[in-house]
């Protein structure tokens, strides 16, 4: 009987742990949760950004679309003459959408289809261009034109602006494009970044 407690108190110390083995295991549980909770912070930051960057690539591929669209005027030719290509970017849009850094400081914004379509009546801007969105949106929204976006080295520049985190200061994504001198549509290599998770 005295050999069977023996076994019995053996595997109870056995079973149990010690306060430093304790202290080791919630030390790297604690430091597995701060790596996961900051991956998962960049990685939710990164799909966010991607809003930015995708939308800017629409609006540069508009922009580069309606530039090659021929803009003559509807008149009837006379016999023997001819036409010189009208080619030009659409004109600056007249506001932001949305138009101020409060509606998406830290929060998303969802736009109507009139914040896309105020331009309509003079063909340019975002009505030109044809690009809307239809779901919540974490960056505001630009297009400028330099000059009348016909002559070589006028530019045009699409410009998404985000604050994430809410701290007033706000990231910013921008694809621009220039008429070359041989009339054609160079598109920057890259979107321009700065502070992209602000």
């Amino acid at each position: 009987m005295a050999h069977h407690g023996k076994r019995g108190r053996r595997r109870a110390g056995g079973a149990g742990f010690t306060l430093i083995e304790l202290m080791i295991v919630v030390a790297i549980v604690g430091v597995l949760a701060l790596l996961g909770g900051y991956g998962l912070r960049q990685y939710l930051a990164s799909a966010k950004t991607a809003e930015a960057t995708n939308a800017l690539g629409l609006m540069a591929s508009d922009a580069v679309a309606e530039y090659e669209r021929e803009g003559m005027a509807a008149s009837v030719l006379a016999t023997t003459t001819s036409s010189s290509l009208s080619r030009h970017f659409c004109l600056s849009a007249s506001a932001s959408v949305p138009s101020s850094p409060a509606s998406i400081q830290g929060r998303k914004y969802q736009s109507t289809r009139a914040d896309w379509t105020v331009d309509e009546a003079g063909n340019s801007g975002f009505a030109c261009l044809k690009f809307t969105m239809d779901t919540p949106q974490y960056y505001m929204y630009s297009y400028d034109v330099s000059g009348a976006g016909a002559a070589a080295g006028n530019t045009f520049a699409a410009i998404a602006q985000g604050d994430l985190n809410g701290d007033g200061v706000l990231s910013l994504y921008q694809v621009t494009g220039a008429i070359s001198s041989s009339m054609v549509v160079n598109l920057a290599p890259n979107v321009l970044v700065v502070r992209p998770y602000d």
